[in-house]
């Protein structure tokens, strides 16, 4: 999930050159964002781990829907499958490339975070630079290891008294020490990474604050680029350096590695927590998850599906005028895809079924930018969730109802307290 990290800098960066001034977005921010109308929030508001049922009756009105957004722009959120499809493949109609679509208003907005934000060619080249090392050969090194920072996860939670925070403890722990050991990064820097990834992705956080976030991973990432020129190590900053490194300049490694880095903590992080919730809640799919090893990656593939933790995908600009579902957009609209909604439409029961077998979907993207850390993840929850339910049969909720989030571009649970026994 590693290049989804970024959707919120992307929204940030966009907004600046849209002649919103640096003061406005630090002084008003998240309180622009909560004046929106509802409906403009629809595809980052649940119900739980279910969308609210307002997008339900988006996704059975039509494919393409108007979102009632401010500063004179037309911004469509897309909900049909087919047409989610179009917008996430098609590149020569639709651009991710903030960086050319006006003025500069600084270097971290020119920027902000890797392969989400480049067109063909630049991402192409980009991305074929990562491609080899997420492959399920070069992934299969970390299998002993995530093994181990499950176990050691497990182990802290059952020496633990009374009611455990799960996110904390588990959630959160293995996807960022998993990425760590991916990239070479120093564990001892995980916590405040944690951080900055989260300060990205809520949308009542302020502007200033993701801003910050972003800065200041990527002036790390940097630093961590001319460590690893100087002397190459194991991790996969390491290996395109020794594969690659007449290639890419820093900033451009430093960009992929942070995307890798940063979109991997919070999206797998709450795939775990908003998971165990559902298999909580569900005796069946519990004891297949816990039971069945047949039934661990159908399980997992009707999770990611249902869940859809990143709600949206990278808004993307119309590079001409078009039509899409039978709406006309025009050159610089905004198109923004609802996963969540693309990920249900068409089916009977939207409801998580543990018996659906689910052929394809969207919960990694589509196309050119689908997300290619996509297998890290499955693996992690492959193995975290089974191990999980073996550790803890009795496994059950803390508090009759978590503290979602309220309005976020990944969705989850800051906190999620559970008992073990």
């Amino acid at each position: 999930m590693a290049t989804l990290a970024s959707v919120r800098d992307g929204l940030v960066a966009w907004v600046a050159r849209r002649s919103v001034t640096r003061w406005v977005m630090g002084k008003v921010g998240s309180r622009a964002l909560s004046l929106l109308p509802d409906r403009a929030l629809v595809p980052l508001k649940r119900d739980g781990v279910e969308p609210v049922a307002e997008l339900g009756r988006m996704v059975e009105a039509g494919p393409v829907h108007r979102l009632p957004v401010p500063f004179g722009v037309k911004v469509w959120l897309v909900t049909g499958q087919a047409e989610a499809k179009k917008v996430l493949s098609d590149t020569e109609a639709f651009s991710n490339d903030y960086a050319r679509l006006g003025a500069a208003v600084g270097r971290i907005e020119q920027t902000p975070g890797g392969l989400g934000f480049a067109d063909p060619p630049d991402h192409t080249r980009l991305r074929k630079l990562l491609t080899p090392e997420f492959t399920m050969r070069r992934l299969a090194r970390l299998v002993p290891r995530i093994d181990e920072i499950v176990t050691e996860r497990l182990d802290a939670m059952e020496a633990a008294d009374g009611p455990v925070d799960l996110v904390r403890e588990f959630a959160l722990p293995i996807p960022s020490l998993a990425i760590c050991e991916l990239l070479g990064v120093p564990y001892g820097d995980r916590a405040r990474f944690q951080e900055l990834a989260a300060a990205r992705f809520d949308l009542f956080g302020g502007a200033t604050s993701a801003l910050g976030a972003i800065s200041e991973s990527l002036r790390y990432m940097e630093q961590i680029v001319r460590r690893e020129r100087r002397s190459p190590g194991d991790g996969l900053i390491g290996m395109i350096i020794r594969e690659h490194g007449d290639e890419v300049s820093d900033a451009e490694l430093a960009g992929l590695a942070d995307g890798v880095l940063t979109g991997g903590f919070d999206t797998t992080a709450s795939m775990l927590a908003l998971g165990a919730i559902v298999l909580m809640g569900d005796p069946a799919a519990r004891a297949a998850m816990r039971d069945d090893d047949q039934a661990v990656g159908p399980l997992v593939e009707e999770l990611l599906r249902h869940l859809s933790v990143v709600q949206v995908a990278f808004p993307r600009f119309a590079k001409h005028d078009l039509e899409i579902g039978g709406t006309r957009v025009e050159e610089g609209d905004v198109v923004v895809v609802s996963l969540s909604a693309a990920n249900r439409e068409g089916l009977e029961r939207m409801d998580f079924d543990a018996a659906r077998k689910v052929s394809a979907h969207l919960a990694f993207g589509y196309g050119a930018h689908r997300c290619v850390g996509a297998e890290l993840a499955r693996m992690e929850l492959r193995a975290a969730y089974p191990a999980l339910l073996r550790r803890f049969p009795d496994l059950r909720l803390a508090d009759e109802r978590p503290s979602f989030r309220t309005a976020s571009i990944v969705h989850g649970v800051d906190s999620l307290m559970v008992r073990t026994r």
